[in-house]
Protein backbone atom coordinates (compact mmCIF):
# COMPACT_ATOMS: atom_id res chain seq x y z
CA UNK A 1 0.00 0.00 0.00
CA UNK A 2 1.96 2.77 -1.16
CA UNK A 3 0.47 6.93 -1.28
CA UNK A 4 -1.05 6.80 -4.51
CA UNK A 5 -3.27 4.04 -3.62
CA UNK A 6 -4.25 5.99 -0.56
CA UNK A 7 -5.11 9.28 -2.72
CA UNK A 8 -6.71 6.92 -5.70
CA UNK A 9 -8.99 5.36 -2.89
CA UNK A 10 -9.83 9.01 -1.55
CA UNK A 11 -10.75 10.67 -4.66
CA UNK A 12 -12.92 7.97 -5.25
CA UNK A 13 -14.60 7.65 -1.94
CA UNK A 14 -15.21 11.59 -2.60
CA UNK A 15 -16.66 11.83 -6.14
CA UNK A 16 -18.68 8.02 -5.70
CA UNK A 17 -17.10 7.14 -9.30
CA UNK A 18 -14.13 6.06 -11.13
CA UNK A 19 -14.53 8.09 -13.89
CA UNK A 20 -14.69 11.44 -12.19
CA UNK A 21 -11.96 10.51 -9.91
CA UNK A 22 -9.99 9.44 -12.66
CA UNK A 23 -10.64 13.31 -14.87
CA UNK A 24 -9.79 14.83 -11.77
CA UNK A 25 -6.75 12.57 -11.01
CA UNK A 26 -5.84 12.84 -14.66
CA UNK A 27 -5.39 8.72 -14.83
CA UNK A 28 -6.91 6.66 -16.92
CA UNK A 29 -10.69 4.93 -15.47
CA UNK A 30 -8.71 1.54 -15.87
CA UNK A 31 -5.72 1.79 -13.87
CA UNK A 32 -8.07 3.81 -11.24
CA UNK A 33 -10.15 0.37 -11.07
CA UNK A 34 -7.14 -1.87 -11.24
CA UNK A 35 -5.51 0.23 -8.27
CA UNK A 36 -8.62 -0.23 -5.85
CA UNK A 37 -8.86 -3.77 -6.54
CA UNK A 38 -4.97 -3.81 -5.77
CA UNK A 39 -5.79 -2.28 -2.68
CA UNK A 40 -8.82 -4.44 -1.55
CA UNK A 41 -6.95 -7.61 -2.19
CA UNK A 42 -4.13 -6.23 0.25
CA UNK A 43 -6.41 -5.33 2.73
CA UNK A 44 -8.42 -8.34 2.35
CA UNK A 45 -11.65 -6.85 2.06
CA UNK A 46 -14.21 -4.54 -0.03
CA UNK A 47 -13.77 -1.10 0.40
CA UNK A 48 -16.69 -0.08 -2.20
CA UNK A 49 -19.82 -1.65 -3.23
CA UNK A 50 -20.65 -1.02 -6.66
CA UNK A 51 -24.15 -0.19 -8.80
CA UNK A 52 -23.18 0.28 -12.24
CA UNK A 53 -21.48 2.63 -12.41
CA UNK A 54 -21.63 4.32 -8.53
CA UNK A 55 -18.93 3.40 -6.27
CA UNK A 56 -20.62 3.72 -2.28
CA UNK A 57 -18.03 2.92 0.23
CA UNK A 58 -18.86 -0.15 2.86
CA UNK A 59 -18.81 -0.39 6.17
CA UNK A 60 -14.91 -1.02 5.99
CA UNK A 61 -14.63 1.71 3.54
CA UNK A 62 -15.60 4.11 5.81
CA UNK A 63 -13.24 2.74 8.57
CA UNK A 64 -10.19 2.59 6.60
CA UNK A 65 -11.42 6.34 4.69
CA UNK A 66 -10.43 7.81 8.48
CA UNK A 67 -6.94 6.24 8.57
CA UNK A 68 -6.46 7.22 4.78
CA UNK A 69 -7.49 10.92 5.46
CA UNK A 70 -5.15 10.98 8.41
CA UNK A 71 -2.04 9.18 6.22
CA UNK A 72 -2.86 11.88 3.58
CA UNK A 73 -2.80 15.02 5.64
CA UNK A 74 1.10 13.23 7.10
CA UNK A 75 2.41 12.47 4.31
CA UNK A 76 1.48 16.02 2.53
CA UNK A 77 2.86 17.72 6.59
CA UNK A 78 6.30 15.91 6.06
CA UNK A 79 6.44 17.03 2.16
CA UNK A 80 6.54 20.41 3.12
CA UNK A 81 8.28 20.04 6.78
CA UNK A 82 11.11 19.24 4.56
CA UNK A 83 11.28 21.87 1.57
CA UNK A 84 13.98 24.85 2.32
CA UNK A 85 11.57 27.47 0.99
CA UNK A 86 8.69 28.06 4.00
CA UNK A 87 5.65 29.53 2.40
CA UNK A 88 5.27 33.06 3.14
CA UNK A 89 3.91 36.26 2.57
CA UNK A 90 0.37 37.08 0.88
CA UNK A 91 -1.70 34.76 -0.86
CA UNK A 92 -4.67 36.34 -3.03
CA UNK A 93 -7.47 33.46 -3.99
CA UNK A 94 -10.58 34.31 -5.54
CA UNK A 95 -13.80 31.19 -5.78
CA UNK A 96 -16.93 31.04 -6.79
CA UNK A 97 -19.11 31.37 -4.35
CA UNK A 98 -21.07 28.00 -4.16
CA UNK A 99 -17.03 26.72 -3.78
CA UNK A 100 -16.34 28.97 -1.12
CA UNK A 101 -19.13 27.05 1.08
CA UNK A 102 -18.76 23.26 -0.37
CA UNK A 103 -15.43 22.50 -0.86
CA UNK A 104 -12.90 25.32 0.63
CA UNK A 105 -13.10 25.55 4.22
CA UNK A 106 -11.49 21.98 5.12
CA UNK A 107 -8.73 23.29 3.06
CA UNK A 108 -7.95 26.52 4.30
CA UNK A 109 -8.39 25.40 7.85
CA UNK A 110 -5.75 23.13 7.09
CA UNK A 111 -3.53 25.59 5.17
CA UNK A 112 -4.28 28.22 7.99
CA UNK A 113 -2.72 25.41 10.63
CA UNK A 114 0.24 24.90 8.44
CA UNK A 115 1.54 27.90 7.30
CA UNK A 116 0.20 30.18 9.71
CA UNK A 117 2.37 32.68 8.98
CA UNK A 118 0.94 33.40 5.46
CA UNK A 119 -1.90 35.68 4.91
CA UNK A 120 -4.79 34.55 3.08
CA UNK A 121 -7.07 37.03 1.18
CA UNK A 122 -10.40 35.31 -0.32
CA UNK A 123 -12.27 36.70 -2.83
CA UNK A 124 -15.82 35.69 -4.16
CA UNK A 125 -16.97 36.62 -7.61
CA UNK A 126 -18.26 34.75 -10.85
CA UNK A 127 -15.64 32.45 -13.03
CA UNK A 128 -15.44 35.00 -15.91
CA UNK A 129 -14.55 37.74 -13.70
CA UNK A 130 -11.85 36.05 -11.43
CA UNK A 131 -10.36 34.61 -14.30
CA UNK A 132 -9.48 37.87 -15.41
CA UNK A 133 -8.77 39.03 -12.15
CA UNK A 134 -5.96 36.39 -12.05
CA UNK A 135 -4.73 37.51 -15.78
CA UNK A 136 -4.66 41.20 -14.55
CA UNK A 137 -2.66 39.98 -11.26
CA UNK A 138 -5.27 41.34 -9.03
CA UNK A 139 -5.67 38.00 -7.92
CA UNK A 140 -2.52 35.17 -7.41
CA UNK A 141 -4.81 31.86 -8.07
CA UNK A 142 -8.64 30.87 -8.54
CA UNK A 143 -11.30 28.08 -8.38
CA UNK A 144 -13.51 28.79 -11.24
CA UNK A 145 -16.08 26.16 -13.54
CA UNK A 146 -14.85 25.16 -16.92
CA UNK A 147 -17.77 25.01 -19.74
CA UNK A 148 -18.10 21.18 -20.76
CA UNK A 149 -16.34 20.42 -24.18
CA UNK A 150 -19.72 20.67 -25.92
CA UNK A 151 -19.93 24.33 -25.46
CA UNK A 152 -16.33 25.49 -26.44
CA UNK A 153 -16.79 26.10 -29.50
CA UNK A 154 -20.12 28.24 -29.59
CA UNK A 155 -18.16 31.77 -29.76
CA UNK A 156 -15.83 33.42 -28.16
CA UNK A 157 -15.90 33.53 -24.56
CA UNK A 158 -13.91 33.80 -21.46
CA UNK A 159 -12.54 30.67 -21.92
CA UNK A 160 -9.86 32.28 -25.03
CA UNK A 161 -8.19 34.40 -22.01
CA UNK A 162 -7.81 30.88 -20.23
CA UNK A 163 -5.03 29.79 -22.58
CA UNK A 164 -2.60 32.22 -21.10
CA UNK A 165 -2.88 30.55 -17.63
CA UNK A 166 -1.86 27.30 -15.82
CA UNK A 167 -5.50 25.19 -15.24
CA UNK A 168 -5.31 22.28 -13.45
CA UNK A 169 -9.18 20.12 -12.36
CA UNK A 170 -9.52 19.83 -9.12
CA UNK A 171 -13.17 18.93 -8.38
CA UNK A 172 -16.21 17.63 -10.14
CA UNK A 173 -19.33 18.92 -9.81
CA UNK A 174 -23.12 17.95 -10.43
CA UNK A 175 -24.98 20.56 -11.92
CA UNK A 176 -28.42 20.38 -10.80
CA UNK A 177 -31.56 21.94 -11.80
CA UNK A 178 -33.95 21.71 -8.43
CA UNK A 179 -37.53 22.06 -9.10
CA UNK A 180 -40.39 23.34 -7.19
CA UNK A 181 -42.30 20.75 -4.80
CA UNK A 182 -44.54 18.49 -6.15
CA UNK A 183 -42.96 19.34 -9.98
CA UNK A 184 -42.58 15.77 -11.93
CA UNK A 185 -39.34 15.08 -12.76
CA UNK A 186 -38.43 15.79 -16.25
CA UNK A 187 -36.08 14.46 -19.25
CA UNK A 188 -35.98 18.40 -21.13
CA UNK A 189 -36.52 21.78 -21.14
CA UNK A 190 -39.59 21.35 -22.84
CA UNK A 191 -41.02 19.47 -19.92
CA UNK A 192 -41.12 22.06 -17.46
CA UNK A 193 -44.33 23.54 -16.19
CA UNK A 194 -42.85 26.91 -15.19
CA UNK A 195 -41.38 29.74 -17.24
CA UNK A 196 -38.20 30.72 -15.08
CA UNK A 197 -34.98 29.26 -14.07
CA UNK A 198 -33.07 30.72 -11.09
CA UNK A 199 -29.50 31.91 -11.59
CA UNK A 200 -26.62 33.72 -10.22
CA UNK A 201 -24.96 36.63 -12.25
CA UNK A 202 -23.97 36.77 -15.78
CA UNK A 203 -20.51 35.85 -15.48
CA UNK A 204 -21.66 32.83 -13.81
CA UNK A 205 -20.43 29.46 -15.78
CA UNK A 206 -23.41 27.58 -14.15
CA UNK A 207 -26.05 30.24 -15.26
CA UNK A 208 -24.20 29.61 -18.68
CA UNK A 209 -24.50 25.96 -19.03
CA UNK A 210 -28.34 26.33 -17.61
CA UNK A 211 -29.58 28.84 -20.72
CA UNK A 212 -27.90 26.70 -22.88
CA UNK A 213 -30.32 23.87 -21.81
CA UNK A 214 -33.01 26.71 -21.43
CA UNK A 215 -33.08 27.36 -25.33
CA UNK A 216 -34.32 23.97 -26.21
CA UNK A 217 -37.88 25.90 -25.06
CA UNK A 218 -38.51 28.87 -26.50
CA UNK A 219 -40.93 30.25 -22.90
CA UNK A 220 -38.21 29.63 -20.46
CA UNK A 221 -36.70 32.98 -19.24
CA UNK A 222 -34.01 33.40 -16.70
CA UNK A 223 -34.15 35.22 -13.38
CA UNK A 224 -30.95 36.67 -11.94
CA UNK A 225 -30.59 36.18 -8.04
CA UNK A 226 -27.85 37.24 -5.82
CA UNK A 227 -27.26 33.99 -3.79
CA UNK A 228 -27.63 30.25 -3.61
CA UNK A 229 -30.42 31.29 -0.17
CA UNK A 230 -32.50 33.78 -2.57
CA UNK A 231 -32.53 30.61 -5.42
CA UNK A 232 -33.97 27.81 -2.97
CA UNK A 233 -36.60 30.50 -1.64
CA UNK A 234 -37.77 31.19 -5.38
CA UNK A 235 -37.76 27.81 -5.43
CA UNK A 236 -39.86 26.96 -2.59
CA UNK A 237 -42.30 29.60 -3.89
CA UNK A 238 -43.01 27.69 -6.88
CA UNK A 239 -41.57 31.10 -9.19
CA UNK A 240 -38.52 29.16 -10.83
CA UNK A 241 -36.06 26.16 -10.97
CA UNK A 242 -33.48 26.64 -9.31
CA UNK A 243 -29.22 26.33 -10.45
CA UNK A 244 -26.87 25.27 -8.68
CA UNK A 245 -24.08 22.35 -8.00
CA UNK A 246 -25.21 19.61 -5.76
CA UNK A 247 -22.32 19.94 -3.19
CA UNK A 248 -24.14 23.12 -1.96
CA UNK A 249 -27.95 21.83 -2.07
CA UNK A 250 -26.53 18.92 0.06
CA UNK A 251 -25.12 21.86 2.47
CA UNK A 252 -28.15 23.87 2.63
CA UNK A 253 -30.24 20.96 4.39
CA UNK A 254 -33.14 21.56 1.89
CA UNK A 255 -36.62 20.54 3.61
CA UNK A 256 -38.82 20.02 0.59
CA UNK A 257 -38.86 16.92 -1.37
CA UNK A 258 -38.31 18.00 -4.82
CA UNK A 259 -37.02 16.22 -8.28
CA UNK A 260 -33.90 17.50 -9.48
CA UNK A 261 -32.26 17.34 -13.19
CA UNK A 262 -28.96 17.32 -13.16
CA UNK A 263 -27.92 19.53 -16.35
CA UNK A 264 -23.96 18.98 -16.59
CA UNK A 265 -20.71 17.61 -14.16
CA UNK A 266 -18.43 20.58 -14.37
CA UNK A 267 -15.10 21.00 -13.65
CA UNK A 268 -13.95 23.33 -11.57
CA UNK A 269 -10.58 24.85 -12.27
CA UNK A 270 -7.88 25.66 -10.34
CA UNK A 271 -6.16 28.68 -12.63
CA UNK A 272 -2.94 30.94 -11.79
CA UNK A 273 -0.36 32.91 -14.41
CA UNK A 274 2.42 30.84 -15.41
CA UNK A 275 5.03 33.65 -13.88
CA UNK A 276 5.25 35.80 -10.93
CA UNK A 277 3.04 32.67 -8.83
CA UNK A 278 3.83 33.75 -4.72
CA UNK A 279 6.18 30.83 -2.97
CA UNK A 280 2.48 30.22 -1.02
CA UNK A 281 1.07 28.92 -4.19
CA UNK A 282 2.36 25.16 -4.42
CA UNK A 283 1.78 24.84 -0.73
CA UNK A 284 -2.07 25.70 -0.70
CA UNK A 285 -2.21 23.29 -4.72
CA UNK A 286 -1.25 20.77 -2.44
CA UNK A 287 -3.21 21.22 0.68
CA UNK A 288 -6.53 21.75 -1.76
CA UNK A 289 -5.82 18.17 -3.66
CA UNK A 290 -5.45 16.70 -0.40
CA UNK A 291 -8.82 18.46 0.90
CA UNK A 292 -10.36 17.55 -2.06
CA UNK A 293 -9.26 13.59 -1.60
CA UNK A 294 -10.32 13.71 1.94
CA UNK A 295 -14.15 14.58 0.56
CA UNK A 296 -14.45 17.28 3.18
CA UNK A 297 -17.73 19.20 3.09
CA UNK A 298 -18.17 20.97 6.91
CA UNK A 299 -19.52 24.90 6.68
CA UNK A 300 -21.79 25.65 4.74
CA UNK A 301 -21.74 29.28 3.13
Amino acid sequence: MDLSSIEIFLAVASDNSVTKAAKVLGRAPSNVTTRIQLLEEYLGVLLFSRDGKKMTLTQEGETFRTYANQLAALALEARQAVRSLRPSGSLRLGAMESTAASRLPAALNQFKQMWPDVSLKLSLGASRDLARDVLGGVLDCALIARLPDEMLDEGPGFETELEELEAEPVFAEDLLLVLPSGHPPIHSAADLRIETIAALEPGCTYRRIAERWASGSSTLQTAELGSYHAILASVAAGNAAGVMPKSVLDLMHWPMVSSTHQLATVDTMLISRRQDRPNAFNAFREVLVTAKASGSRRVAH
